[in-house]
């Protein structure tokens, strides 16, 4: 099946008389008829469902899509987009050992590595993702257990060239784990240029109207786990939490890591998300194609209206002809990139804050990558507990204003800023 279908039918087949919908099972609890029967699945010698904070039926169906959209060979769900990338890395690496990061990724990503995360032991070295190869190989330790990378960053709008960085992750026998939220399957699949691992911020496009929280993952199935079994003792050494299971032997590449990722970290930390959340993320998937297409299509012509505007100091947006990361995007990203456009306003941060208070049609709001338009100052908000120095290592510029171009006509959201643009430069 093409993307677009996949969108409508992967993930739930019903049969004769069965629901169309994928249906909600809002139960915390599955009854069986003998305890042997549960026993197996505990083993995990059989397939089924003993409590939501787990597993969940809705959820496998939606994540069994995204896996389908990914090309990847399993998924789950999580209850947020910075739940699916903390599981993403903790699953493979613990206290004690080294992960390599791009600079350049969401404000709350950083602040989850380079502060949380190093309170439970793991290290991170954030590199630059136009690094020298030099500078690259450099940041790799004997320790290191992956590399992480968004496909577009948020909100910097770089393009991570995800090819070169799992040449180099795979290189040292590690994989490479990449957060696709902003492109999505419809305009990227980073499994396909090399990633192992990606993950989503569902709540973001997927969802697309602003509904629910969420987040996913998915395994690429193509990682030699046991090829590097002394860097990955987690998943190819016996679980003896988890009666003793050696995860890479018993469901091999396609399955492993995310079978772990359920029976450790779900069964530990229980950020599961909600089955109804799900069943309305599943409503999103359904028309993601269509509205990513007139995404791309509305923040391209936003953001030449704004490149030729007289008050608007810089525009940042990978489709735009003579951005540093076009010819990235249109290797990466050939049928569009995002919705996101980053520009700054003449006059600086006090300019740019006239601009917003006088925006009518986009709402100011931390969320981004939805149907409505809107606009965020993330030096402010978002990104405030980072340094000026982080920002710029990040490449967000203290005054950058992060434009979320929505689903509106595109003549009524040019008017909009162009008049509050207007009013900024007065």
């Amino acid at each position: 099946m093409e993307l677009e279908t996949k969108c409508i039918q992967a993930g739930y087949s019903p049969k004769n008389g069965e629901p169309r919908m994928i249906p909600i099972i809002q139960s915390t609890t599955f009854k069986y008829d003998t305890s042997e029967d549960m026993g197996k699945l505990f083993d995990l010698e059989a397939s089924g469902y003993f409590y939501t904070r787990l597993q969940n039926p809705t959820n496998d169906m939606v994540a069994a899509k995204i896996a389908a959209l990914e090309g990847g060979t399993a998924a789950m769900l999580t209850s947020s987009g910075q739940a699916a990338n903390f599981f993403a890395v903790f699953n493979i690496a613990t206290a004690g050992d080294h992960v390599i990061a791009s600079s350049s990724i969401y404000g709350g990503t950083f602040n989850l590595f380079n502060v949380t995360m190093r309170k439970m032991g793991v290290d991170f070295t954030f590199v630059s993702p136009d690094c020298s190869e030099a500078e690259l190989e450099a940041a790799f330790r004997p320790n290191t257990k992956a590399v992480f990378g968004e496909t577009i960053a948020n909100p910097a709008l770089t393009v991570f060239d995800i090819e070169r960085f799992a040449k180099a992750a795979h290189a040292h026998g590690v994989p490479l784990i990449v957060d696709n939220t902003f492109a999505t399957p419809v305009n990227c699949r980073p499994i396909e240029w090399g990633a192992d691992i990606v993950t989503h911020s569902t709540t973001k496009y997927m969802d697309g109207h602003d509904s629910c929280v969420g987040g996913a993952i998915i395994d690429g199935g193509k990682f030699d786990w046991m090829a590097h079994k002394d860097r990955f003792p987690g998943l190819c050494t016996p679980d003896e939490s988890y009666h003793g299971i050696t995860y890479a032997t018993k469901f091999g590449k396609e399955g492993a890591f995310i079978t772990k990722a359920t029976a450790q970290l779900m069964r530990d930390f229980g950020a599961i998300q909600a089955p109804f959340n799900a069943f309305i993320l599943n409503l999103g998937l359904e028309s993601l194609p269509v509205r990513m297409a007139r995404h791309c299509e509305n923040a391209l012509a936003v953001a030449r209206f704004l490149s030729k505007h007289p008050a608007v100091a810089w525009v940042n947006y990978p489709g735009l002809e003579g951005n540093k990361y076009y010819a990235l995007a249109q290797k990466y990203l050939p049928g569009g990139s995002c919705g996101v456009v980053s520009f700054g306003v003449k006059g600086g941060r006090k300019a740019a804050e006239q601009f917003m208070k006088n925006l009518k049609l986009a709402m100011i709001a931390t969320h981004v990558a939805d149907a409505h338009t809107c606009v965020l100052h993330p030096a402010s908000s978002t990104h405030r507990q980072l340094s000026d120095a982080e920002l710029e290592a990040g490449g967000v510029a203290p005054d950058l204003i992060r434009l979320s171009v929505g689903l509106e006509n595109i003549k009524d959201i040019i008017e909009d800023l162009d008049q509050a643009l207007q009013a900024a430069s007065v």
